[in-house]
């Protein structure tokens, strides 16, 4: 007599669930495909089970990687430390739509980067992050690179007692100086230095080559249509 075939056992009415990809772009579709009942292992004599090999091996989900495409809806697993953010809150408050937290989190988070980035470049020209904002402004002025204190309070974004105080200090350090408005006799305009204008010069161009390297991996059409979309989110800030 020819000794028993040992045949793969499957736990009855158990479906295996198949990810089968969707139309052309569209999402991965999932769905049960029901698995024959096969002898059991006391039928066989063969107490281990061995599951059945799949057609597309990558297509078999588990129940991690279902709870894990479930959590970060992308089908895959998280990619940075936003996905994981973002996949925690689902979990703990699915009654929340947290899908602001995609765009805005990493926003947040890439401005972080930034800023450690440009207080980096700045610091190798001696100077802090809010003294090249006001020596910037002066130099896109162009020449003779000067503006009034109201005209620096608009693009900096501070109070005019704060922006007296940046003035003095800049003028301390040789970089700026105060010279009469010839339109207004009561009036002052804050002029570059020659040694403000070397400074905020070195310190920009170190500063763009920073940048550069920031955004260095994303080719230039996605550098374009990212600044598009940016400019989108920002303009509605910037019109109230």
């Amino acid at each position: 007599m020819l000794p028993a075939r040992a045949v793969p056992w499957t736990a009855p009415d158990t479906p295996h669930i198949i990810a089968t990809s969707g139309p052309a772009g569209g999402p991965r579709r999932i769905s049960p495909v029901a698995t024959p009942r096969a002898a059991s292992p006391q039928a066989t004599g063969d107490a281990r089970g061995a599951a059945a090999p799949s057609a597309h091996p990558g297509d078999v989900l588990t129940s991690t990687n279902v709870s894990t495409m479930a959590e970060t809806g992308t089908g895959g697993p998280p990619r940075d430390e936003v996905d994981r953010i973002v996949a925690a809150w689902q979990r703990e408050r699915p009654d929340l739509d947290v899908r602001p937290l995609t765009v805005l989190s990493r926003v947040s988070r890439l401005a972080r980067h930034l800023d450690l980035a440009r207080r980096g470049a700045f610091a190798r020209h001696g100077l802090e992050t809010w003294e090249f904002d006001v020596l910037a402004a002066l130099r896109r002025a162009g020449e003779p690179y000067r503006l009034s204190p109201g005209a620096l309070l608009t693009q900096t974004l501070v109070t005019s007692g704060t922006m007296t105080n940046r003035i003095d200090r800049l003028a301390e350090h040789g970089l700026v100086e105060r010279r009469p408005s010839p339109d207004d006799r009561r009036g002052v305009l804050v002029q570059l230095t020659p040694a403000g204008l070397r400074r905020v010069d070195e310190a920009f161009a170190d500063l763009l080559d920073v940048e550069r390297h920031l955004v260095g991996d994303l080719p230039e059409a996605d550098r374009e249509r990212l600044a598009e979309l940016l400019r989108d989110v920002l303009t509605l800030f910037d019109a109230t």
